[in-house]
């Protein structure tokens, strides 16, 4: 097994563990309350890192042994899980539901800070390994790396992990958790065994300060990038906005259940890992602008469908068509982002972009719950639910009219 292929099963491990988690983390929060506030709030717990964590994960990355950070993360995140499933197992057999408040606090309270952990190690963690692959492969294959990776990661965490997830929740609900800690022991062990220098050759430490403001200054100075941050951060608000309402859509309006619930997110999955393993195909088709473009004119509409999906097969061929256009566009970014940042600095610049990209997912879960919240205020609930779809399509319609002569700006002054 080569280290790119040690490196990716690692990552699929990884992945599996995390998408089991996808179906239990916001589930078993709808079997503690209703208030969709209170249930967006683990998901946001999970996703607060990335806002709080991302400039100190950069400085860590660009000054440690790459490798041994990512080990030392999945450890944590290991025993965040395993305490999650011991305090599921105490609380068991929960109580019903109620719609305001919450039945079992203290587990409640396990959960969010069981679910920060994890996101904080995973800030870490993904920041560290992708600012490892340019050192796996040669900045010529790098699009196809990045696609084999992600459609790994998405073969094991949208499409394997929420479907073992929902059968793990029906037959025992620790089970969603306790088994993590198994997928992140084997990916230590495949880690462990890689080969190579992982630390940044620098010429020299100085202040955090200093260091930081080195990766400001090379933002800065490449316009593209923070097109591609920022739209990629709208991006990620949107779709996080439909991850609590898709949960109580399913369940409220389609009555699906659990084991559909994670069928239907698995054909998102499918369409991610098209869009993994096609991007660099239509990248070299159309170009990186018409390319990133397109997935962006597409984008708009897959929410609205979403909205009006009327069950299980429709909604899966929506979510579907919103992954392939975001792993298209991923596969096309993140490459450009690793050949243009140089190694000494790719984890610092890689946090800052992260920071703008990934920082607005805790804000879109929260706008996800004050929709609905306020929404039940002046329309029924069934109607309230699906708003966010709505909110997403549109504001992906403008972001999409905003940024459109800005990508193609961006290629054509790197590539003067």
């Amino acid at each position: 097994m080569t280290a790119l292929q040690r490196f990716i099963t690692a990552s699929g491990m990884t992945n599996l563990a995390d998408g089991v988690a996808v179906v239990a983390w916001a589930w078993i929060a709808s079997l503690l309350t209703r208030d969709a506030l209170l249930v967006a709030l683990v998901p946001v717990a999970l996703r607060l890192p990335w806002f709080l964590l991302a400039l100190p994960a950069g400085l860590v990355t660009d000054r440690v042994d790459r490798r041994r950070l990512i080990l030392t993360m999945d450890a944590l995140r290991a025993m965040a899980f395993l305490g999650a499933a011991l305090a599921l197992w105490v609380a068991l057999p929960l109580g019903v539901a109620p719609e305001k408040g919450v039945s079992a606090p203290v587990l409640y309270w396990s959960l969010l800070l069981a679910a920060f952990v994890v996101g904080g190690a995973e800030v870490f963690r993904d920041n560290a390994a992708q600012t490892m692959l340019p050192a796996l492969v040669p900045p010529g294959r790098l699009e196809r790396a990045n696609g084999q990776l992600w459609s790994a990661e998405l073969l094991t965490n949208a499409l394997i992990g929420p479907a073992l997830g929902a059968f793990l929740i029906g037959l025992w609900l620790p089970l969603a958790f306790g088994l993590n800690a198994a997928a992140y022991g084997l990916a230590m062990l495949l880690v462990a065994g890689l080969a190579g220098q992982f630390r940044a050759v620098r010429a020299d430490r100085r202040g955090w300060r200093a260091e930081l403001g080195e990766g400001i200054a090379f933002l800065r100075g490449v316009p593209l990038l923070q097109v591609l941050a920022l739209t990629t951060g709208f991006w990620n608000l949107f779709g996080n906005m439909i991850a609590v309402a898709l949960v109580l859509h399913a369940q409220e309006n389609l009555g699906l259940s659990a084991q559909v619930y994670g069928l239907t997110l698995a054909g998102g999955a499918v369409g991610g890992i098209l869009g993994s393993l096609l991007g660099e195909r239509i990248a070299a088709r159309l170009g990186p602008v018409r390319t990133m473009q397109a997935m962006l004119a597409v984008s708009g509409p897959s929410f609205l469908a979403m909205g009006l999906a009327p069950g299980a097969w429709t909604l899966g061929l929506a979510f579907a068509a919103m992954e392939f256009c975001s792993f298209v566009w991923n596969v096309v970014s993140v490459s450009t982002r690793q050949r243009l940042i140089p190694d000494a600095l790719l984890g610092r610049v890689n946090s800052l972009y992260r920071l703008l990209a990934w920082g607005m997912m805790p804000l879109g879960l929260v706008l996800s719950g004050l929709v609905v919240s306020l929404g039940e205020a002046v329309v029924p609930r069934g109607t309230a639910l699906v708003l966010p779809f709505w909110v997403a399509g549109v504001g992906s319609v403008l972001v999409t009219l905003l940024v459109w002569r800005a990508i193609a700006r961006g290629f054509a002054a790197i590539s003067r």
